[in-house]
């Protein structure tokens, strides 16, 4: 049987944007809540920091000059979504900082509350394990400003809610 032919419908990148506006919605209705996350729901989102149109201060550029995860827990403000991104206050070590993220950027979303986890494509030249956790600033509750105690967000095939999609061509 032969190989099959390459699609010319952009599946991967068509679903790749439909979970990332899972995200935005996600992220919306928190906002028309005024930041108020309901009960212990809570978020770590990774992303690429070099990607196009991502702002964050210079010295977390060089902190993370790769990829970044930040905590919405108890300790942010300011958030705004927009269609295509969106910005948030956090602290790092004392200082305030503003955060402009486009949903593009972003490849993991975790919220450890209900085990749900959504992970996104990067370029094939990038380990999406490899990096060093934001550690942005938290009051003091468990595990905040940590991922997951440091740990990568894994991908699993024991049901669990967490989706990775990942399109490769067939050789």
């Amino acid at each position: 049987m032969s190989d099959s032919p390459d699609s010319l419908i952009p599946y991967d990148e068509i679903v790749q944007e439909a979970l990332r506006a899972v995200v935005g919605r996600v992220l919306g209705q928190v906002e028309s809540t005024g930041g108020h996350l309901p009960g212990n729901h809570h978020f770590y989102i990774t992303f690429k920091t070099g990607a196009p149109g991502v702002s964050i201060p210079t010295r977390l550029k060089e902190r993370f000059p790769d990829e970044m995860t930040i905590v919405l827990q108890n300790k942010f403000w300011d958030l705004k979504v927009e269609e295509d991104q969106f910005s948030v206050g956090l602290s790092f070590n004392q200082i305030p900082s503003t955060l402009v993220i486009p949903f593009s950027a972003i490849t993991a979303f975790v919220d450890p509350a209900v085990d749900f986890g959504l992970q996104f494509q990067a370029a094939a030249d990038m380990d999406p394990e490899e990096y060093e956790d934001a550690g942005n600033d938290g009051d003091g509750e468990p595990g905040e400003g940590e991922r997951g105690g440091g740990k990568p967000v894994e991908r699993t095939e024991d049901g669990s809610n967490v989706v990775s999609v990942d399109f490769g061509k067939r050789k």
